[in-house]
């Protein structure tokens, strides 16, 4: 296989004053929000989801993203951090959308915060049925560091395992700006000052840092399908490609696209604009995701 890399061009549309949505996609998100259902998938007041049925849905099973929030591993929420413009298009183009909290550090470890994804993930295909959820068909999606743990979750077999499933259940990954794909390159690649950050969230051993980065259990059993997305951050290019080039020497097809935006301006209005028809990153995911939707088991 080849590894693909896709460079979007387009002119000015990630500049900030461009991130309020219109009265008639807010009012869309609005309703959409209204007509979300709060799961539990645990006693912890973190370990819940937010379910958006797809707009048309007939009783029949269908595909589901499921997304993971960013926050740097100790901050963020699934309320605030999918974005409305996703709750609208995705569900508006037939996909449930499921937003997930986990816990936060410092109460519990990126390794416990790995398995409530798990959790999150076990319980939506318990009730896949009742959800209208086709359990052949669901992709994990995440920001930041939502994508960190899904990359982790659909390479290192072990928080699956506990709920008798595998990364192959997983139909494919889209990553949105990720970090820490390979920890300790990351830690050195970030710099002293954001190095330290990294240290305070992985810890100092070398042996933990390479058990929580992705690349070091790519094997060939992976998800099924991966889509790396960064912004003009060359932290952010690098865990990609690695990530990318890890995957395709084990058989998994994986894809790395480039899109407009620099630095945590950049970083953050790639997840913000998602699915927003001024976002150049929207067109392409929609095609990536209905190809990967479209491949039956």
């Amino acid at each position: 296989m080849t590894k693909k890399i896709t460079v979007i061009v387009a002119s000015a549309v990630l500049a900030a004053q461009g991130i309020a949505p219109s009265p008639a996609v807010a009012a869309n998100a609005a309703a959409a929000t209204q007509a979300a259902s709060e799961l539990e998938y645990g006693s912890h007041r973190l370990q819940r989801m937010d379910f958006y049925p797809a707009v048309s849905r007939d009783g029949e099973a269908l595909p589901t993203i499921v997304f993971v929030h960013g926050g740097a591993w100790a901050g963020g929420d699934k309320s605030d951090s999918t974005g409305q413009a996703k709750i609208r298009h995705y569900t508006e183009a037939g996909y449930n959308l499921v937003s997930v909290n986990y816990r936060l550090l410092p109460e519990v470890t990126i390794e416990q915060q790995a398995q409530d994804v798990a959790s999150a993930l076990d319980d939506i295909l318990v009730n896949a049925r009742k959800l209208g959820v086709d359990p052949t068909r669901i992709v994990l999606m995440g920001h930041s560091a939502g994508a960190h743990l899904s990359a982790l979750l659909a390479t290192d077999p072990s928080y699956l395992d506990a709920h008798d499933r595998s990364p192959r259940d997983i139909a494919g990954v889209v990553l949105l700006d990720g970090p820490a794909y390979d920890v300790p390159r990351q830690i050195v690649d970030a710099g002293p000052l954001l190095g330290f950050g990294y240290q305070l969230a992985f810890g100092n051993r070398i042996g933990r840092q390479e058990t929580l980065s992705p690349v070091h259990h790519a094997d060939g059993k992976d998800a099924r399908r991966f889509l790396m997305i960064h912004v003009e951050r060359p932290d952010a290019k690098r865990q990609a490609e690695k990530l990318a080039d890890v995957l395709e020497r084990e058989g998994t097809d994986a894809e790395v696209m480039a899109f407009p935006g620099r630095g945590m301006e950049g970083h953050n209005l790639l997840n913000a604009m998602l699915g927003r028809r001024d976002s150049p990153a929207t067109v392409p995911v929609d095609e990536w995701l209905a190809a990967t939707f479209a491949i039956r088991r």
